[in-house]
């Protein structure tokens, strides 16, 4: 892998992000893709970044069920119809933080001006195109730092390679977007809920500056794959397959891209032959999203919600506050709604339990306010966490991020 691994110029990618694509086994550079690494970048280039979710719900593993293929869906990443002049990067995201291991890095694929002779441009595109399958495949291999997997992270971390970018900004995503981490943790979320999904897509929004959502502005963005799964996932049926692709749409088109610019494909889905044949070592586990269960939890971060020692709401997560206040009184059978504080270590002991009290009772006021009838809401003010309910966080996530786990409220919504 890290002899694909070429730093060409600083000019843009495309980030194409796979959960399961199988190819040719790259034991080295093609000898007809030469050009590619030999060629200079134009300034008006396309970006092209190519991304895989390298994490555990796309591969078989042990369950030996096959891996995920996205193989087919991938076809001409270099078509005739299209302008050459693209600069192609391809990484692996997993874990907490979607960090991206590159296999290439901002590589041009310019064939039309890689040869005078049009006989030799056409034989140029096409090798191209095998040599980019077997950098895919070769990402493919690579095995994330950590558990879980947070997309949104991982477009936020691929979408900094179209920094200066010129031309057309492309983002194909290929993973199943099956998020066990981050604002879009989908483990215990409700399926089919329309409702659910718009509290989803307001919780990511409103946290704002204090991360999540990627910056997409200007950005053409793909998503091929959702909802088909291997390993000790299961996968979807058509309709939440559907719902999926709603909810990948509008968290989309809330990062900033523009309407009608995030597009979720319909081709077909299969798995490989076998389980977890191009992966180099042990594979994280990934939390099962068990597609719907009577209780929903949202974990909201206290640094979304509120100052540093202060019980005031901020403003701006309000909105998201009263879509979680619909999302518990339309639920059906709703049994009671339990809101708990937590602070970070990092408080002054004596006022832990009050200040945790405190943000809890501020946000069970918005949910009464808004409609859940009072008698079914109980603010609980537990002090301090002792441990990240983000099982992706709590094990492979940084200190940082693990203090930001702690510091939050939780509101669980249970059904009869």
């Amino acid at each position: 892998m890290n002899a694909g691994r070429r730093a060409v110029s600083a000019l843009g990618a495309l980030a194409v992000v796979l959960g399961g694509l199988t190819g040719c086994s790259a034991g080295g550079p093609r000898a007809g893709c030469r050009w590619m690494d030999d060629q200079s970048v134009e300034a008006d280039a396309d970006a092209t970044v190519i991304l895989v979710d390298g994490t555990a719900s796309t591969r078989g593993g042990k369950s030996g069920a096959g891996d995920v293929d996205y193989g087919p869906l991938i076809g001409d990443l270099l078509a005739k119809d299209e302008k050459s002049g693209q600069v192609i990067s391809i990484g692996t995201f997993g874990g907490p933080g979607g960090e991206i291991d590159w296999t290439v890095r901002r590589r041009s694929a310019d064939w039309r001006r890689s040869n005078d002779n049009t006989a030799n441009q056409e034989n140029n595109r096409q090798d191209a195109n095998k040599c980019l399958e077997d950098d895919i495949a070769a990402a493919r291999r690579v095995v994330p730092a950590g558990k879980g997997t947070d997309v949104l992270a991982g477009l936020a971390a691929g979408a900094e390679m179209f920094d200066g970018v010129r031309g057309e900004r492309r983002l194909l995503v290929l993973t199943d977007g099956l998020s066990t981490t981050g604002c879009a943790n989908l483990t215990s979320a409700r399926f089919g809920s329309r409702q659910d999904l718009k509290t989803i897509v307001s919780l990511c929004g409103a946290q704002g500056e204090f991360g999540e959502l990627p910056d997409l502005k200007g950005v053409r963005v793909t998503f091929m794959g959702l909802g088909h799964s291997a390993g000790g996932q299961p996968s979807a049926d058509s309709a939440r397959r559907a719902w999926l692709g709603e909810l990948w749409k509008d968290l989309c088109e809330r990062a900033g891209a523009d309407r009608g610019s995030c597009v979720v494909g319909k081709a077909p889905v299969g798995r490989t032959g076998k389980s977890g044949e191009h992966t180099e070592g042990a594979l994280p586990d990934d939390p099962v999203v068990p597609f719907g269960e009577r209780a929903r939890t949202y974990h909201l971060p206290g640094a979304a919600l509120f100052a540093t020692e202060s019980a005031r709401l901020r403003d701006t997560i309000r909105p998201a506050l009263v879509d979680i206040a619909v999302t518990a009184r339309t639920t059906p059978s709703l049994e009671r709604v339990e809101v708990h504080g937590y602070v970070d270590p990092r408080g002054t002991r004596a006022n832990d339990r009050e200040l945790s009290r405190a943000r809890a009772d501020a946000v069970a006021d918005v949910l009464v306010e808004h409609g859940v009838p009072a008698d079914r809401v109980k603010a609980y003010g537990e002090g301090v966490s002792r441990r990240c309910p983000d099982a992706a966080v709590e094990e492979s996530g940084t200190r940082e991020q693990r203090l930001q786990c702690a510091r939050r409220v939780d509101v669980k919504i249970i059904g009869k």
